[in-house]
């Protein structure tokens, strides 16, 4: 697990080490509009981004009166947009609409909302160490869940940006945003999109120590920290300022955070089958 380089020293992905895992069963793609919005039938579930009235979107899927205001944007990041009103069933605000992607992976759902999904199915979010692991597809330390070049023979394998980030995506991948949660070539244990697309809520406390603090059996930060961690990329990640859509690659967020690029996927822990 971990990387020995190739990452930013503040998110720390190393140093390299071996982790072992208990069993457990690994969703092969990311929670779905349409099974989320089976969550929202069945408990009448509001999200944070709901109860907040906004939430952050990219600048390229909005509208372009509303790009033109820049009078909002996150002066560090002048991409994203607070909007009023996004949120999982309206990724864009009030004129947009989930109905033509439910097959697209939900975003605009925060930590916290990824926990009451899992409590409602019966399931959990996968530690840093499981997520890793179903992630590298049963390759010992590639780059990538499907090995060390980006474009193994030219065939694009993830939904990340292509141009130059953030004036112009050339869409070489064949999206601009999400793409649907089955897209793309799987890895080696049947895992779609592990590499960009969205990025996926793990159940850890983030902490750049975490290597160096965690066991190497079934690792799980505990520690409480502002930020829980977020691994895989997302379509928005470049290797000009985030090439974090490799497999050892570590980020976070606040657990009530919520944007256009931030999903999840859910785990079970499963019993050891001794064959007989």
């Amino acid at each position: 697990m971990g990387s020995a380089g190739g990452g930013f020293v503040e998110d720390g992905e190393g140093p390299v080490r071996l982790v072992t895992l208990s069993p457990f069963a690994i969703a092969c793609h990311t929670v779905s509009n349409l099974q989320f919005g089976d969550f929202v039938r069945a408990t009448g579930y509001t999200t944070d981004a709901e109860r907040y009235g906004w939430s952050f979107v990219f600048d390229g899927l909005l509208p372009e009166e509303t790009r033109a205001d820049r009078t909002t944007r996150v002066q560090e990041t002048p991409w994203w947009v607070p909007v009023t009103r996004a949120y999982w069933a309206q990724p864009e605000g009030p004129s947009s609409s989930i109905l033509d992607r439910l097959d697209h992976p939900v975003v605009h759902v925060s930590w916290n909302d990824a926990q009451a999904y899992c409590q409602w199915s019966a399931t959990r979010l996968p530690t840093e160490a499981e997520w890793e692991m179903a992630a590298r597809g049963g390759l010992d330390q590639a780059t990538y869940p499907w090995g060390n070049e980006l474009q193994p023979g030219g065939e694009h394998r993830c939904n990340i940006w292509q141009g130059n980030f953030p004036d112009r995506n050339t869409m070489e991948d064949g999206y601009f945003g999400t793409a649907p949660v089955h897209a793309f070539t799987p890895n080696g244990y049947g895992l779609h999109n592990a590499a960009g697309n969205v990025w996926e809520w793990c159940e850890d406390y983030f902490s750049p120590s975490y290597h160096r603090l965690t066991p190497s059996r079934d690792p799980l930060n505990r520690e409480p920290a502002p930020n829980r961690s977020v691994r895989g990329g997302s379509f928005l990640c470049h290797e000009s300022y985030c090439n974090r859509y490799r497999a050892a690659a570590r980020s976070s967020n606040t657990p009530d955070s919520s944007s256009s690029n931030i999903g999840f996927r859910v785990v079970r822990t499963e019993p050891l089958r001794v064959p007989a």
